[in-house]
């Protein structure tokens, strides 16, 4: 794990034919998508999902380190990880393995998130009770 990280979430999800591309491997692009549906879920998972109209998290910079090909048919894992809160904002980490090998990593990456007013389309302060459940170690 990442040092002053918690482990929050993890989230399998298939390979799906369609991630491949012409030399016959899960096209990087589509490791982002990966990153981006674990993300999504665990937001869900604490009750703030992307709010078009009120207040919640979005993302201002993505990175990932492509460590192994992924290929088709197959399943994934991938495991998120907070740290870091500040007055607005926090990092998260995660790690895409296959399912069949959780002992390899394929893929890494990151991504600052900013909580955000949308309506005023600018940053806010994390409220209290999402500060406290970015943070909660998985169960």
């Amino acid at each position: 794990m990442k040092d002053g990280f918690t482990l929050v979430h993890r989230l399998r999800m298939p390979i799906r034919w369609g991630d491949m591309d012409a030399m016959g491997h899960v096209n990087n692009t589509v490791y982002f998508r990966y990153l981006e549906q674990a993300r999504i879920a665990w937001f869900e998972a604490l009750g703030c999902p992307p709010e078009p109209a009120g207040q919640g998290p979005v993302i201002i910079n993505a990175h990932c380190t492509f460590l192994k090909q992924l290929r088709y048919p197959g399943e994934i894992e991938v495991t998120t990880l907070a740290g870091e809160l500040g007055r607005s904002s926090f990092q998260t980490w995660q790690q895409i393995r296959r399912v069949d090998d959780l002992a390899t990593l394929a893929a890494e990456g990151g991504a600052k998130v900013v909580w955000v007013d949308q309506r005023l389309e600018k940053s806010a302060p994390l409220p209290e009770d999402m500060r406290i459940k970015l943070i909660q170690p998985l169960s």
